[in-house]
């Protein structure tokens, strides 16, 4: 069975997905990119009122891999309190470099997630060195929200052949990209360990509006079939 992911950006939210059904919140700021960062007094907030009920995740920003730029974030987000910490693996010329530069940080309490866009041609062959590396989960999304839907980009045999890698790696896996309700019933079967959702918990469907408790509920009774 797929769990439900539910990306927040303020406290607010985090306890409406919480409470409505979601089994991991994911901090992101949608405004500011595919990866956007929340602010770390409100991670503070959210991961001291969370309490380890369940997995909490914060991304970077839609940063460049690049080792100079991206350590230096990851250091300052290190001791926030989340469980992971997501890296967007944005095209680079020397990307396996900087994820290299990055294995000391692996060795850390908080697991490592790399996040491949299906708008950017992801480079599955990466899947082994990131296992390698440390990496304890990886998943599939979107850059360009947009610009359609993850489904739009890979077929279900593509995403099905992505899980079946990472998985033969010891990796935890999730999919998301602008992820509907409508999709859920085709995404199951892939057995991916997540389903992430942001716009279609929100308000209008809009993923910079603020969720929306039905709809977030609606998500959760997909995914168990209810």
């Amino acid at each position: 069975m797929s769990h439900f992911l539910a990306s927040v950006s303020t406290l607010t939210e985090a306890k409406i997905a919480f409470h409505a059904g979601a089994d991991w919140l994911d901090l992101k700021q949608p405004a500011a990119g595919a990866l956007g960062a929340v602010e770390l007094e409100q991670v503070h907030e959210i991961v001291h009122w969370v309490q380890n009920r369940c997995p909490v995740s914060l991304t970077l920003g839609d940063l460049s891999l690049q080792a100079d730029i991206l350590i230096p974030v990851l250091q300052s987000r290190l001791n926030a309190g989340a469980n992971f910490i997501k890296i967007g693996l944005f095209p680079n010329s020397d990307m396996l470099s900087c994820l290299q530069a990055i294995r000391h940080y692996s060795q850390n309490s908080i697991g490592l997630i790399a996040v491949f866009f299906a708008d950017y041609a992801p480079d599955f062959s990466l899947l082994p060195n990131l296992a390698k590396i440390g990496f304890k989960g990886v998943m599939l999304d979107t850059a360009h929200k947009n610009s359609g839907t993850l489904t739009d980009y890979l077929s279900l045999e593509q995403l099905a052949t992505f899980i079946q890698q990472a998985k033969n790696l010891g990796l935890m896996t999730g999919l998301a990209g602008s992820l509907q309700q409508e999709m859920i019933a085709g995404l199951l079967p892939l057995g991916a360990d997540y389903l992430g959702f942001r716009g279609a918990l929100c308000q209008q469907k809009s993923r910079t509006l603020i969720l929306e408790e039905s709809r977030v509920a609606a998500i959760y009774r997909a995914l168990h079939r209810k």
